[in-house]
This record gives C-alpha cells, structure tokens and sequence, in this order.
C-alpha cells in the first residue's frame, strides 16, 4: 500500500492526460484512474493551481498545462533515453563485438542519438544526429512495427512519403504493413543491404508505459541472416531499456 496515495492519484491523471489526443471531460478522468468524481475534481482543481492542468470551461473539457510542458522540456534537456541506454547499449556491443546504435522516430525518418562502435569495426552511417528514412532501416522498422495501424498509415500518407535510397524496401503502405507483420511475428525487425552496401541490422523496440515505442535498439553486422545471439540480444537490451523507463512489453 502506498503511503502517499494523493501523489500516486495526482500522477495516475497527469499521466492519463498525457496520453490523450485532446482535452477530456472529468467523468472521462475519473472513470479511467478509477477515482470518485469528486475526489477527480479536487485534484484536477489542485493542478490547475500549479499550472499543470488546464481547465477550457466552455468545452467543459480538462487538458495538460504548461507547468506539464515545463517538465517535459525538461526531460529533453537531460536527455535521460541516452544516459538510461548508454551503459546497456556498451554492453550489448561488448558480448557481441557488433557495432549498436539507439534510434528515435523523427516524421517518418528516424534519428540517431546514441552510437558504439565495436573494435575493429569500420564507421556506419548511423552516427549520432543523422537522419535515415524510418520504413529502410531496421530501428525505424522495429519502432513502426510497435505503433498502431492508424499512426503508420498517417506516416505514410501516400507513395511519395516512401523515399528511396539504395533501389529496394517498401515502396507501398500494403508492402510496408506486410514487412512490419514480418516483423512482429519474429519479435525483431531486419534490414539487409537498403541503407550501405553490405552491411545489415537486426533492431527492438522500446516502450514507455503507454506501450508506445520511444526508441530502437540495433546491432549491425556483414551482409547475411543476424545470428541468434544478436537477435536476442538486442530484444534483450530493448527490453531492460522499457523497464527501466517503466514501460512493459505487450502481450
């Protein structure tokens, strides 16, 4: 039992209204954080004081302040993702020898934040701060493969948001949505080829605790099949990462 209830009630509704689209109505808040209506009102009103709560009275609906963007601000300028997944990551890369990376969606491309290279092994395009198109590469797939159908199909609006690069992967929404089932079935995403010459990745997401993927955690390695080893261990990683952050993996 929890020896400070209002603070776990006040950041069961924080966390609700971060996840909704759009504002929502306080019987909303009170029947998804399983609360009294009253005892929803009195903390919504106590957070709209601290300015974590906003209140648009003719729509009679209860939205996210700025306080709340304050903090999220926040949590980007120390960016905790990378400091949470460096060590974890080094030590992915330490018992495979295989160069790994961290990955965040940006659009449809994702954006690489976080790299460690193996010994001995040569430099990757997947440098910290560049961008790749998501639908080629195996940490945007492994992050597309987590997101619901809605989502992806807003990504990827029509032909011309699927960019080419090295002649191959998706072109389609249907071959994209049949690579992401793939990709889900096996519990990781691959690329072979469609990003270098040469080189492929074998990428796992991680979750928040919406279930939402926030990252991708990838090995790359020589052209062919990733060996069961990295496979593993990157769903391994991936999955200690979305603990840490206190996420869990759907069922």
């Amino acid at each position: 039992m929890t020896q400070v209830p209002a603070a776990t009630r006040t950041l069961r509704v924080l966390r609700f209204l971060a996840s909704q689209p759009y504002p929502v109505a306080l019987d909303r808040i009170a029947s998804a954080c399983d609360l009294p209506r009253s005892t929803a009102y009195h903390l919504v009103n106590a957070m709209i004081a601290e300015g974590f709560v906003v209140h648009l009275e003719d729509e009679r609906r209860y939205g996210l302040g700025l306080a709340a963007f304050e903090v999220g601000s926040g949590f980007s300028r120390q960016e905790p993702l990378q400091r949470v997944a460096r060590r974890p990551l080094a030590a992915l890369v330490d018992a495979t020898g295989l160069s790994g990376h961290l990955a965040v969606l940006h659009g449809n491309d994702v954006l690489y934040v976080l790299e460690e290279r193996a010994p001995g092994r040569p430099p990757l395009v997947t440098d910290v701060g560049v961008r790749l198109p998501a639908h080629l590469t195996a940490s945007g797939r492994a992050i597309l493969m987590a997101l619901p159908s809605s989502q992806v199909r807003a990504l990827y609006p029509d032909q011309s948001a699927f960019v080419e690069r090295r002649g191959s992967g998706p072109t389609t929404l249907s071959a994209l949505r049949r690579l992401l089932s793939e990709s889900r079935q096996r519990g990781h995403a691959v690329e072979d080829g469609e990003v270098s010459d040469g080189l492929a990745s074998v990428a796992s997401p991680v979750l928040d605790h919406n279930g939402h993927p926030v990252a991708a955690v990838a090995l790359t390695f020589a052209h062919g099949t990733p060996s069961d080893r990295a496979a593993a261990g990157v769903q391994a990683t991936a999955l200690e990462l979305t603990r840490r952050l206190g996420g869990e993996r759907r069922k």
